[in-house]
């Protein structure tokens, strides 16, 4: 990030605007795999929510009320997303996804489980690890696999089982391949 600090602060600020929408949220994406040990490149912050297309639209009307760009994209009906509203300004970019009508449940359980936040005083909570590997292991993809790999690797102590059982909790399939994977790479 150009300036890490502008984009924290942005992001804190749109979490408190999404507060007042009812919208809660948890910082997924490159910011959340750092805290889990795994750096990868980033530019921007990713937060997921669950908010309806209504709510989205009222949220980009608001934070363009409160002087950022925000766009929204509304979901198509093969999209995996609910909707993604782009965010920028002079502290960068940020992205507000929202998995309404498509997994909103980890999100909801994110929110609820979430102890962790970006640093103290903080109003940007972390996805728990286990809803951080759900939400990969739902986007599919190479990338994806590949940070769900890395996370196992880099989070030894972590409780595999039940990280499988939360995923089985929402039908998700494939994580048995990419934990054997995981155990390969260990030292």
């Amino acid at each position: 990030m150009e300036d890490s600090e502008a984009t924290l602060r942005a992001a804190e600020d749109v979490v408190r605007l999404l507060k007042e929408h009812q919208v809660e949220a948890v910082v997924i994406g490159a910011v959340a795999l750092a805290a889990y040990h795994y750096v990868r490149q980033t530019e921007d912050i990713d937060l997921g929510v669950n908010a309806s297309l209504p709510a989205l639209r009222e949220v980009t009307r608001s934070l363009q009320e409160a002087g950022y760009q925000a766009d929204l994209r509304a979901p198509d009906g093969d999209d995996p997303l609910g909707g993604v509203i782009d965010v920028r300004g002079d502290f960068g970019s940020l992205q507000i996804v929202s998995f309404a009508g498509r997994f909103p449940a980890v999100i909801d359980d994110a929110v609820c489980a979430s102890d962790l936040v970006v640093r103290e005083g903080s109003p940007l909570k972390l996805v728990p690890i286990p809803h951080l590997i759900a939400l990969k292991l739902y986007a599919g993809g190479f990338k994806s696999k590949a940070d769900i790999v890395a996370l196992l690797v880099r989070n030894p102590d972590l409780d595999v089982e039940a990280v499988k059982s939360l995923c089985e909790g929402y039908r998700l399939s494939g994580l048995d391949e990419l934990v054997d994977e995981a155990e390969q790479e260990r030292p």
